[in-house]
């Protein structure tokens, strides 16, 4: 999604409510970061019902209509309708003029109309389409009022700007959102990412409720949206659809309610080696746990963590994030075992639970375990762990690795040694490997 406007910890936050999970710790965004989020897993009506419904959209109804209407006649030098052609479309097909440049953008994106040699006739799509060719051609139609946001696609620069993200949070809460609460996020949003001073930002408070309900009509009229019994505004089914082809476009992880199904019933080492491989993603973690009491999950992960491999303690680690105090039980249990002492001490911290202090030696170790779990990881998992920052305290954390004890010390100095770009860390790595290496030997003796 372009046009990263809404918080993301609010979005995260929102996200992990829906999806009746404890929400992770908020984080400041930063100024242009993209983080891949998590988002509910939707049940998708069946491709040939969906196909069925795209040309009852108003906005594909239009676009047949206009390219019947056009046939073949000359266009513009930008491959508009003239004027008086235009003026005669808006009037016979009973389209506003900015409709109409909607409609005819869409018409020929999609291959309803060809333009070729100054000229517009009927173009290569066929009007027989399968249930996939018909999809492929929705998906076509969406990216085109999408990608309209960028030059004033509802005539309100403040929905524009954020409209990518308003769509994620209502594909985030299938039963609707509030008007009142969607123009909220957008005002607080705007106030984050652009800071208008307290006059401009009263004239935006003022004048949005009335844009976004004209946006909010649009996107009706566009397919995208529907107005719920109770008044609030959610996706159509065709809107579900698309809005998830661009969350994966994106990056995201938007699964399908089948796709999390099948790791539901998984063992827990079973779900662990698929987080590893990275053949499961964050989101079969919410409805594995859903199966299972917590202190019953939490004890068979950690008994995984304590005799597995780095990458088998950071896919545990990104599932025991979901959990809440009523884990705590065996998490404490964790604190004896020499290999998740440090982690289930950072875990009753981040709960406000009590837990013996970490030390800094603790802190390079748990570094050390995380940059060896990216060696093994696949996927997104790897994207929710924290390894360090590079710069000055990379370099001083490189040298106090040999002095943990982490079996993997040694793989992880000479993966720094070879593949990162500072070559003062790459210096400070193979120092500290060789160091590692003595160490390794002296005891070995």
């Amino acid at each position: 999604m372009a046009n990263n406007v809404f918080d993301l910890s609010e979005l995260r936050k929102l996200i992990d409510e829906q999806a009746a999970v404890p929400p992770q710790p908020a984080e400041e965004p930063t100024a242009g970061e993209h983080e891949a989020l998590t988002f509910p897993p939707v049940l998708l009506a069946p491709d040939a019902e969906l196909a069925a419904t795209v040309p009852t959209v108003p906005l594909v109804a239009d676009a047949i209509r206009l390219t019947t209407w056009t046939g073949a006649r000359e266009v513009s030098a930008d491959g508009h309708l003239r004027e008086a052609d235009a003026a005669a479309a808006a009037d016979e097909l009973a389209l506003p003029a900015a409709r109409l440049r909607l409609v005819w953008i869409v018409a020929v994106n999609t291959g309803l109309l060809r333009i070729a040699g100054g000229r517009a006739s009927r173009g290569p799509l066929s009007t027989h389409l399968t249930a996939e060719a018909m999809l492929e051609f929705w998906d076509g139609v969406v990216m085109d009022v999408l990608d309209r946001a960028d030059e004033g696609l509802t005539g309100s620069a403040v929905v524009d700007g954020h409209l990518a993200e308003m769509l994620a949070t209502i594909y985030s809460v299938r039963s609707g959102v509030a008007t009142a609460n969607l123009a909220r996020g957008i005002l607080q949003s705007h106030e984050v990412a652009c800071a208008p001073g307290p006059v401009e930002m009263r004239r935006i408070a003022a004048e949005l409720p009335a844009e976004l309900l004209e946006a909010l009509s649009l996107l009706t009229y566009c397919g995208m949206v529907e107005q719920t019994a109770a008044g609030r505004t959610a996706l159509t089914p065709l809107g579900v659809w698309a809005i998830r082809r661009d969350l994966l476009r994106e990056g995201h992880d938007a699964p399908t309610t089948e796709e999390v199904e099948v790791f539901a019933d998984l063992s827990a080492a079973e779900l662990v080696e698929a987080l590893v491989k990275g053949s499961a993603t964050q989101s079969a973690v919410a409805g594995w746990l859903e199966r299972r009491p917590p202190e019953s999950a939490a004890r068979d992960l950690i008994e995984i963590a304590a005799s597995g491999t780095a990458g088998q303690r950071g896919a545990v680690g990104a599932i025991l994030e979901e959990l809440g105090p009523e884990a705590q039980a065996p998490v404490r249990q964790a604190l004896d075992h020499p290999m998740t002492r440090r982690y289930a001490a950072s875990w009753l911290h981040i709960r406000d639970l009590e837990a013996p202090p970490l030390s800094p030696e603790d802190h390079t170790w748990i570094a050390v375990d995380s940059l060896s779990a990216l060696m093994h990881l696949s996927g997104p998992v790897a994207g929710r762990l924290d390894p360090p920052e590079p710069g000055e305290d990379l370099i001083k954390l490189v040298a106090a690795m040999p002095g943990v004890g982490h079996p993997d010390t040694v793989a992880v100095l000479d993966m720094l040694a070879a593949a990162h770009d500072d070559q003062a860390v790459v210096k400070a790595a193979r120092k500290a490997a060789m160091k590692a290496r003595s160490l390794e030997h002296t005891k070995l003796g």
